[in-house]
Order: C-alpha cells, then structure tokens, then sequence
C-alpha cells in the first residue's frame, strides 16, 4: 500500500506566471475612474450661438404652458397640453385623440431622419447644442462660474481645506442648482394640466400626489446629471455616440484638429525661431486651451474621440490664441475627414453637403411631412366604430327573421354639439334599431363618444352560413359629412 506525500507541490515557472496575470487581471477596475473635469469659460462664435440655443430652448420649455390657446367654450385654453383624464393632446390647433397615436409616431420618425440628417451634415451638432443634457449642463456650469469663480480659481477652491468662505460658496451653488432642477421638474408636470391652476395648487399643497412626486424624481434626476454627472451621461449613458458613429461617412464635418498645419508643436520662440533657419514649425503653441474649455475634457489633437460633443468651444479657444501670436485663425475648425486627408495629399478643396446620403434623407423628411400633412388635411371630424356580439352571434326571432346584435361607438371631434343620422347597408332587407333612441336623430355632445348598442334585424331568406358584409354608415345631419365601418351580418 502506497503511502500518501505530504510534501507541496512545486510551481512552475509557467504556472506562477499565469496566476500572476489573473491576479493582474482581477484588479482591473471594471470602469474608469472619473477625472473632475473643470471647463474654462471661453468667448467666440460657437459660444455665443450655444448661449442663444440656451436661451430659446430653456426659455420655450420653462414658459410654453403658460401660453394660451382659445379654443371655444369648455375647451382647455393652454395652447400644449397633455391631457391623460380625457385623453387629449392638445398642441395649439391641434386636437390628437387616442387612436390617432400615429401621428405621434410620424413626429418621431420624422425626429429621427432630421438627427440622421445633422449628423450625415456636421457629426454630433446636435449634442453640442441642443441636447437637453448639454443645455442644463451650460446652465449649471454658468452658474458655478459666477458663484465660485472660473477654472483655475475652482481647482484652487476644491484644492484648499474647507472654510466657512468656502462652505458659504458651495452651499450657494448647490442651493441654486437645486432651485433650477426644481423649475425643471415643476416646468415638465405643467405640461399635463392647466399650468396656472396647477400652479396655485402646487403652492398651496392642495396638488395631486402624483405631481409632488414626479417634480421630486425630475428634480433629483436634473441635479444629478447636469451638476454631477455631466459629461459622464455623454460618455457612458447616452447611446447616441455609438449609433452615430455608424451612420457617420469621411464627407460629415466634424471638429477637427488640421495636424498638418499644427504640427511639430512649440513655443511661440522656438517656433519662431525655427522659420527663422528654414525649419518646419507647426501653428500649434501647446498651450492646451483647446482642452481647459471642453466640457468633456477631450483633447482634440488626438483626433477624434467618442467623448467629444462636437461643440466648437475648443475653436473659440484656438482662434482666440491664433490671433494673440498673430496667426492663421481656424487650426481647430469644422472639417470632414475627406477634404483633411485632401489638402494634405495637395488636391482640391471640395464640400460635399449635398451626397447620396443627405439626400436620401432629405427625401425621407420630405416624404413623412407630405404624409402627416395630408392626414391633418384629411382628417375626419367624426368616427364611427362597431363591434359584433361573440355570444349569440345571431337570435332566430318567432317570425323566423334574423337579427344581429352590435355595440356602435359614435365619436365627435368637434368642439360643438352634433346630431348624427345611422343606417346600415349591404343586409337585403335590413332593419336598423338603436337601443334607447331614434336612429335619425343621435346627439353626442362636443369633443366626445358615445356607445350605442344597435339591433340589425333581417326577414329575408338567407343562405345557410351565412355572413355576409354590412356597412354601418353615420352622417351628420347638419353637413355633408359621413363616417363608415365595416362588419358581418351573420346568419344560420
């Protein structure tokens, strides 16, 4: 009988090796570690058309439930408004009812095709400028500018050990970002009743539960994105970077860095002094200010990156120091891959806007407003829909007549009372009741439905099985206007 060892096994080499690198492995960190990002404020063209996108955007979404609409008596007079209780959407002189969803639907395509479109056009303008995320976080970053001061002086701040000068700083800031999210979420549930009356109740704690909460979500929501997260939504949370660099082609102008031009970095001495003896020098002084006033913290030199939101504030920043050492402007400008790699190879400068692509989506844009435009022109006052009763389908009367039973939904899209006329076509010898009143005469009040259930009655002689089409057909009495809906009579 063998006896057991208890002597350890040695380890190779090899082996130790391989446990080293698991070891190495597992102490990767799954994310990297945020870098505090502090962006200095900046002059220029794209900073001031950011400003003014800031302005009108902020400015519809803050005050457009206060802008009224008149639609007629016992109408809500807020010019957008969603309406959940009665099931409207009410959009200036636009009424959508529920089944009428696809008109929401269409206003999404068509934002779709239009995002496509400005990124086949100039890459992630639409990040840079008008995403919610960007705009909030402009405003929020503004304000800590004017509260704590700009780049250097916060780093300095955050840097120092807390005073009460300090406390007092930070508590303001948080104190304002805090009132901004506020507005933010009480700005959204505006949308969903009658702003001022909502407003009232609000202050004096007489609203709904479910408003308090939905202001206290976005409130937290709002605070957390644009104060604390900020370029890490852009980053990590937003899908849009991915997709777009997808659908992105070498003719989209992106913010890029002419390395041609820029190339070899130096000093304003050393690059002067270069020329001096014939040397190649690049425009590019290093100064890094391209990348003290992104709000991601990219450097764009680097080409470029999933983080940067195509802003232009590095531009500004470039200009500005081009101009102070004397020269050419635009080292750092709007410009596709394509005419990048042109100029460099000393072919003809070419801007190609109009290509397959933007012109596909052109006509896409195109082709959904020419369809939702002729659905608005088109569009029905009036609806009828009807549904056939599953058990019995059919009643074999005394006389031998044959009669069909049907729930008949009426609808009325105008803001006035209407009286209808229902008949029915396609059964021979069809006789049409309406439970509780005169099928000539149905009211249905303004902006409303009403259900019916209807008697179709038949004496005729019907073949065996069968089911034969029938029409429900609805006029209004007062105009040349009808509705119809289809459906079976069905025999035995």
């Amino acid at each position: 009988m063998t006896a057991l060892s208890t002597k350890p096994k040695q380890t190779s080499a090899a082996d130790a090796a391989v446990l080293a690198h698991a070891a190495d492995v597992d102490d990767i960190p799954l994310y990297e570690a945020r870098k505090q990002i502090y962006p200095q404020s900046v002059h220029g063209r794209f900073r001031t058309i950011k400003w003014i996108v800031l302005a009108i955007t902020l400015g519809i979404y803050y005050f457009l439930p206060f802008v009224r609409w008149d639609r007629g008596p016992d109408a809500p007079s807020q010019a957008v408004l969603i309406d959940f209780p009665n099931r409207r959407f009410y959009f200036f002189f636009l009424e959508i009812w529920p089944q009428e969803f696809y008109y929401v639907a269409g206003l999404l395509i068509l934002a779709a095709l239009i995002l496509f479109l400005m990124n086949a056009v100039a890459g992630r303008v639409w990040c840079g400028y008008m995403c919610p995320q960007t705009v909030w976080t402009d405003l929020f970053m503004a304000v800590e500018r004017l509260i704590e001061g700009d780049r250097r002086e916060r780093m300095r701040s955050d840097a120092a050990p807390w005073t009460l000068d300090k406390f007092a700083h930070k508590t303001l800031k948080h104190s304002v970002w805090l009132l901004i999210a506020w507005w933010t979420g009480g700005a959204w549930v505006l949308y969903f009743a009658d702003a001022p009356t909502l407003v009232v109740e609000l202050a004096t704690f007489q609203a709904p539960a479910i408003a308090y909460m939905s202001i206290g979500v976005l409130t937290f929501t709002t605070y957390a994105l644009a104060g604390h997260m900020r370029e890490q939504v852009c980053t990590y949370m937003c899908p849009w970077p991915r997709i777009q660099a997808a659908l992105t082609d070498e003719y989209a102008l992106n913010v890029t860095y002419l390395y041609d031009r820029g190339e070899p970095r130096a000093s304003v001495k050393k690059a002067a002094a270069a020329r001096a003896h014939g040397e190649k020098a690049g425009d590019c002084i290093d100064c890094d200010q391209c990348v003290a006033v992104c709000p991601t913290g990219v450097d764009i030199r680097n080409g470029m990156q999933l983080a940067c939101i195509q802003c232009g504030l590095c531009i500004d920043a470039c200009n500005t120091v081009m101009t102070k050492v004397g020269r050419p402007g635009n080292l750092i400008t709007y410009e596709s891959e394509a005419n990048l790699e042109a100029r460099i190879a000393g072919k003809p400068f070419v801007q190609r806007i109009i290509r397959p692509r933007t012109v596909l989506y052109v006509a896409l844009i195109v082709l959904a407003c020419g369809l939702m435009l002729t659905a608005l022109i088109g569009r029905s006052t009036e609806g009828i829909a009807a549904i056939h009763d599953r058990n019995p389908v059919f009643v074999r009367l005394s006389d031998g007549a044959i009669r069909n039973a049907y729930t008949v939904r009426l609808t009325n899209k105008q803001l006035a009372e209407r009286t209808f006329a229902l008949s029915v076509d396609g059964v021979p010898g069809a006789q049409l009741e309406v439970i509780g009143d005169e099928a000539d005469r149905l009211v249905v009040g303004p902006d409303q439905t009403r259900e019916l259930r209807v008697l179709v009655t038949t004496r005729d002689k019907l073949e065996p099985g069968a089911s034969l089409p029938v029409t429900f057909v609805l006029r209004d009495k007062d105009a040349d206007l009808s509705a119809r809906v289809a459906d079976h009579f069905i025999g035995p």
